[in-house]
Parts: C-alpha cells; structure tokens; sequence
C-alpha cells in the first residue's frame, strides 16, 4: 500500500531511540510510521532509493517483521513507500563488491502487486549482507521457518470477520434444503474429498454411497455439487471437476446418472455442462487421466467456454506489467495492451459467466466444470451468481461469495500467490483471483449503481490478498486451514473491512432484488482498470478520485446535515408547543399551524 497505516499507534520504536543526532534524524524521518500491534522492528538503514520517476533518491529504510518502509530525506523531493513484505515475490542482490558505476550495488525487489524496487547502497564493508539477509528471511517466512504475520499480530476488532459466512445460513437464504435438495455431511472430516468444505447440497435422491462412488470417477474426488439456485424456478448451478475418462474412454454409470438426478430436480430438458477448458486442452488432459463427457451422457450437451489455463494467465499479466511499469508504453499503446491478450482473457471469463447465468436464467440446470475445479470454475460460478442474485452485490453478500466459492471450494490461495514462498518461479503461481477481481471492476463499471461496494473494496481485497496481516486468503482449502487453526489463531479480512464500513460503500448504490445483471463482454467495452495495474505511476495515482463520486459524497454529506438540523429545529418547535399548550394564556381555537407543522412537508432533492 502507498500510504503508512495511520489508525494504529506503537511504541515499540521507542525503545530504539538514541540520543545521537544521527539516531534522531533517523527516528524524525522514520517517526509517521504506526506499526500494528504486534508488528517489530528488524533493522533500519540509509539507503538510496532508485526510484523510476525522480532517479535516486536518499533516504532511511525500515525492515519490521510485516513490512518495508522507505522514506526519503531529500528537502527537495518526497517519497514514501510502505509495502506488505507478503507482496514480494523476489529478492536479489544487484552488483558486486567490484562492481563500477554510481549505485550499482544494492539489492532489486520485484512485488507481487505490479511494481518492482531498487535499492542502492554503499560498496564497503558488506553494507547490503545485513538487510538482504533479513528481509528475505522475513519476507519469506515459510521458507525459514518462521510463522506468517497474521499469526503475529494482535490486531482487534469488534466484529469477528469469520462469522460472515456460514454455509447452512447461505443454503438457508437460497430456499434449500427441499423437496429436490438435501444438505449432506458426508464430508465433514474431509473423507470424501479433502479439497471440498464440509456441508454440501446434492440431488435429494442421492445416497451417501452414490457420491462416494461418483468421487471416484471426479478428477480430486470433487464431485458435482450445488452452489446456487434459482428461487424461482429452480434451475441451479453446480460445480465439480473433469471426469476420469483416461485414453480408453472409461464410462461411470454411477456418474452419468448422477448428472441425470441434477436434471430432474427441476425437470430441465437437456442439463448443460460448460467446459470452461478450450476443448484441445480437453482433449489432451485425457492423456493425463482426464477429459470431458461424452456422448454417453444422455439428455446433457457439453459447451466449450475456451478459457486458457493458469500458466497463459500468468505469462499474460507478466506481459502487462512490462508495458505499464514503470513506465506506460505510450507510441504503440494499444497494439501493446492488445498485445498482452489480458483483456481479451477477461473478455473469455465474462463471457462464460454470462452463458451460465443467462441459461439458468431461463430454467435450465448447468453444471460448470475446468480440469480440477478450483480455478476457472471458480471465476465462472461466482461471477455467474454475482450476476442472478442481487445479495451477492451488496458488501456482506460479496464477502460470504468469496468466502463460500473461492475459500471454501478450495482455490489453491497458497499455491497461486505463494504466501510466504521464496520460489519465485513455481509454476502454480497464477493470478486467476486478480482476473477474477477485474471481472468484478468491468461489472460495477458497465452498472455503477447495482453494487453497494466501491472499487476501494476491490483495491484493499487484492492487497490483502498478498499482504499476510489477515488469515483470509491463506493455504489452499478448509482442510489445511482447519489444521493451522486459521479462524482461531488469526483475524479475518473481513474484520477490518466492516469495522470502517463507510469507505468501501458506494454512495450511487441502488437496491434492486430481481435485477440479473448481463455485462457487455466485447473489448469495445472492457477498460483496463487502470487504478489497479497502474496506480503506482505518481501521474497516474493523482487522478484517482472521481469529481463526479466525491460531489455527490459531498451532497449527501449536505442532506444528512440539513436532515439533523431539521430534526432539532422539529423537537424545540414540540417543546415550545407543548409549553404553550400547558400555558393559561393559550389560545386552543387558533388556526394558525404551528412550525413544526410547517416543518414536516420539507423534502431534500438529493
């Protein structure tokens, strides 16, 4: 994040004050920075920041155990920088003790959240040992050892964040169970599937050994279950993984009649299975094991959604960055932006998702399914659902969505980011949250008045989504969490979020219940989220704030006021009445209307 996190006060800095004039320079210059309960300083040093928009830049670096803050003490320029050390993904030495040239020692840091950073220091003296050694010892717990921030820090809040999604409350508010759905617990010590949450919702008929007997033939063991359904006509969405095909073409009767119950429950003519794989992709994972259902699966139609998988996503956002940081490719900028195929990936996503919501829309069941089921089906199920059922865009709907399809479904958070993770280059990092998360910014800018959260909400989800402060996002499914005791020993994200609710709400917010939101998925309509890709540009980040948003932020800000004025005007009006009333003097046949009368018929046009 680009600004010191000002809400929390500490002294442990105190402790380190020197009575030298150096040392209190060094604590003047480092004294703005509040570090969280829990959080401890590491190391401090001078240091030149080699910054990409005013060249270098002195200043004094601070190391605690959750992140690094940079502070220059150039009279002339000021620049600042406070990042989470869970957002690095890299940290390399830069030079050597021979190296020539001005600044051409020190240590380069590339980010997770689109930025890189070098630092300079002086050739002597091994200067750079202490600090590269601690800070990649910090930044990458796991790889030494050490325990994530969110199990170190203390911070507390009112509202305990885990409770905002419990599953049988969401089946609950959905109408289940029924006369065609059932809640099982059938996996409640993961025995079915240990990438699977505990309480499922599957075809009323089914049998506990009916799903075991599907697991077996369901890449994972993630068999088709319910994620959501429609109210009114029943038609749902369920999601699972490939089926175990294999190159010989193995059939499950056990499978193809389980698909077929899904169809019954609402008595759908033809069930649709959406491969979100492009079907070359399906047809080669049968190499693997895998595949797709064929034609042996009657009354189902299977549609291919064409969506890459999560190495092109990756190789796609390292292209991004390249032509957006430092600085912005401006001669050939859209040839370069097209040239990234990011939008036209996010265009795929949407896509998908609207397919899927437009058919169960119009009362047919669908079961959406990719190779293992925790990536690209995630983003499907989730932006379908964001679509259908207006719950999901208020702020709370929008924390159990994540909570119940991305956490509780077992996207693999851990394998994707790397939290804590020294190797860079492990090939399961990818950014399918982050694309998943754009998705959502081009939906609230197609319809800015449907979602009761601002984009501010989007930006502090993927900060925390690398940052570690919070539990939120960390290891990849409910099985591992229960066996870090996630929910015990560390604080939710959503704790933060709804203890200061009035900044992520969105002031042009509009209920409606019924509305189902269909975005205009062709690039002509898709926009780079530049506050996200490019917000670390100073001429870039000066542009953030919307007029339009924070004039109406200030009318409202107006009525409220007039509102309270209008109040107290109303009940010393009622007193003196009320006097008067009681008064010897008063006159009981007057006409004449008393103020606050005159008062109640006002109405404020905002």
């Amino acid at each position: 994040m680009a600004s010191p996190v000002s809400v929390y006060n500490s002294n442990a800095l105190d402790a380190h004050i020197s009575n030298t004039p150096r040392e209190s320079l060094k604590m003047e210059l480092l004294a703005d920075v509040s570090l969280l309960p829990g959080e401890e300083r590491i190391i401090d040093k001078d240091i030149i920041y080699m910054c990409h928009f005013n060249g270098a830049v002195k200043g004094k670096v601070l190391i605690t155990n959750y992140r690094l803050y940079f502070k220059s003490s150039d009279a002339d320029v000021t620049v600042m920088l406070d990042v989470p050390l869970g957002a690095i993904s890299r940290v390399e030495k830069m030079g050597g003790a021979s190296s020539r040239g001005e600044n051409s020692y020190g240590l380069d840091i590339t980010c997770k959240d689109m930025r890189n950073l070098k630092f300079a220091l002086k050739q002597e003296g091994h200067s750079r040992r202490d600090i590269f050694d601690l800070l990649f010892r910090h930044a990458f717990p796991l790889s030494h050892g050490l325990p994530l921030f969110a199990y170190v820090t203390q911070e507390k809040y009112a509202e305990n964040g885990w409770n905002i999604y419990k599953p049988v409350e969401e089946f609950r508010r959905q109408g289940l169970p029924n006369n065609k759905w059932r809640i099982t617990f059938i996996n409640k010590s993961y025995d079915l599937c240990d990438t699977y949450p505990t309480v499922l919702a599957v075809p009323f008929k089914s049998k506990e050994e009916d799903l075991r007997r599907v697991a077996a033939f369901r890449s994972r063991a993630r068999i088709p279950v319910l994620s959501w359904i429609h109210r009114e006509n029943q038609a749902v969405i369920a999601r699972c993984s490939q089926p175990l095909v294999g190159m010989s073409g193995k059939r499950n009767r056990d499978d193809e009649r389980y698909l077929d119950l899904i169809r019954e429950a609402n008595d759908t003519t033809k069930l649709t299975i959406y491969d979100a794989r492009p079907s070359v992709n399906a047809v080669a994972n049968k190499a693997t094991g895998g595949g797709y259902e064929g034609d042996e699966y009657q009354n189902a139609e299977l549609v291919f959604l064409d969506i890459q998988n999560i190495h092109v996503m990756r190789e796609s956002l390292k292209k991004l960055k390249d032509i957006v940081y430092p600085n912005v490719e401006e001669s050939h900028w859209l040839s370069s932006l097209e040239s990234t195929h990011w939008l036209e990936h996010v265009k795929l996503v949407l896509s998908g998702a609207i397919q899927v919501a437009d058919k169960v829309s119009s009362g047919n069941s669908v079961v959406v399914h990719c190779s293992d089921g925790w990536d690209r089906t995630a983003q499907l199920t989730s932006l379908a659902m964001l679509m259908l059922d207006s719950h999901y865009r208020t702020l709370r709907g929008f924390q159990v969505l994540i909570e119940k399809e991305w956490i509780s479904f077992g996207h693999k958070f851990a394998s994707r980011i790397g939290h804590g993770d020294k190797n860079h280059a492990d090939q399961d990092r990818s950014p399918i949250f982050v694309q998943f998360i754009d998705c959502v910014w081009q939906m609230t800018k197609q319809f800015p008045t449907a979602f009761e959260f601002n984009e501010h909400l989007l930006l502090t989800i993927l900060d925390h989504l690398y940052s570690c402060r919070f539990g939120t996002f960390l290891y990849n499914c409910e099985s591992a969490r229960d066996q870090h005791e996630v929910r015990l020993k560390t604080v939710s994200l959503w704790s933060l979020v709804n203890s200061k609710m009035d900044i992520y709400l969105n002031p042009f917010y509009t209920p409606e219940s019924g509305r189902v939101l269909y975005p205009v998925a062709s690039m002509r309509h898709l926009e780079l989220w530049v506050t996200y890709y490019i917000r670390w540009n100073p001429r870039i980040r000066q542009q953030q704030q919307s007029p339009v948003e924070q004039r109406y932020k200030e009318l409202l800000a107006l009525r409220d006021e007039y509102l309270k004025k209008l109040e107290q005007l109303q009940l010393s009006d009622s007193s003196t009445s009320s006097r008067l009333a009681n008064s010897p003097t008063a006159n009981t046949s007057s006409t004449t209307s008393t103020p606050t009368q005159q008062y109640t018929h006002l109405q404020t046009p905002f």
